[in-house]
């Protein structure tokens, strides 16, 4: 039977390295794909993933399992991609408007692939591939609170009382949150989901 994240944790503590590498296999993806949406930058990402885990295994000795081992990981995480989002605005603010701006291939966007006008379904993979942008960029221009509930909610699938500690809010300050950022990405998304009926009424026509 596998071992709970405690157990891990606990067996960390005790000096069981293995037990770290199960842990940062076991959370590695999720934790990339969460710092990712937040960063828009892979190779950033990566390096945020690193110093959580980092982190982690530098406090292994103080480590009590008083709450969610998650909960722990995704409030390093939220607090350095937080801390990488504002470092990041200051530096914009710094570059000479002269400077030409480059295209980032690594900003962790889903990217088409060269060859993708050879797939047969060509035309339904852009259509998701715009979908996608579009919901990304809607996520985007929300609050950073808001835009951190979000992501924890829908893509890591944490509960309430989760997202609430690791934002170090209540469950009904954490609802109202995600109640205010859900009504934006409605207004915002509204021409998708437009889109959306409007395909599916010609497919019933047809």
């Amino acid at each position: 039977m596998a071992r709970s994240d405690v157990q891990l944790m606990m067996d960390v503590k005790a000096g069981d390295a293995q037990s770290f590498e199960l842990l940062l296999q076991r959370y590695r993806t999720p934790l990339v794909n969460f710092l990712c949406r937040m960063v828009r930058d892979r190779a950033q990402a990566e390096d945020l993933a690193q110093e959580v885990f980092l982190r982690v295994y530098r406090a292994r000795k103080d480590y009590v399992p008083s709450a969610k081992f998650t909960t722990w990981l995704f409030r390093i995480a939220t607090n350095l991609a937080l801390n990488a989002v504002r470092d990041g605005r200051h530096r914009q603010m710094e570059i000479s408007i002269d400077e030409p701006m480059t295209a980032d291939a690594e900003d962790g966007t889903e990217r088409m692939l060269d060859l993708a006008d050879r797939r047969p379904d060509i035309e339904q993979h852009l259509v998701e591939e715009a979908r996608r942008a579009m919901i990304r960029r809607a996520i985007d221009k929300l609050p950073e609170k808001q835009r951190v509930a979000v992501l924890l909610h829908k893509y890591q699938e944490l509960d309430y009382s989760e997202i609430g500690k690791i934002l170090q809010c209540s469950e009904s300050a954490l609802k109202s949150l995600l109640f205010r950022a859900y009504e934006a990405l409605r207004v915002e998304l509204a021409p998708l989901v437009a889109q959306s009926q409007g395909q599916v009424q010609k497919g019933r026509v047809q």
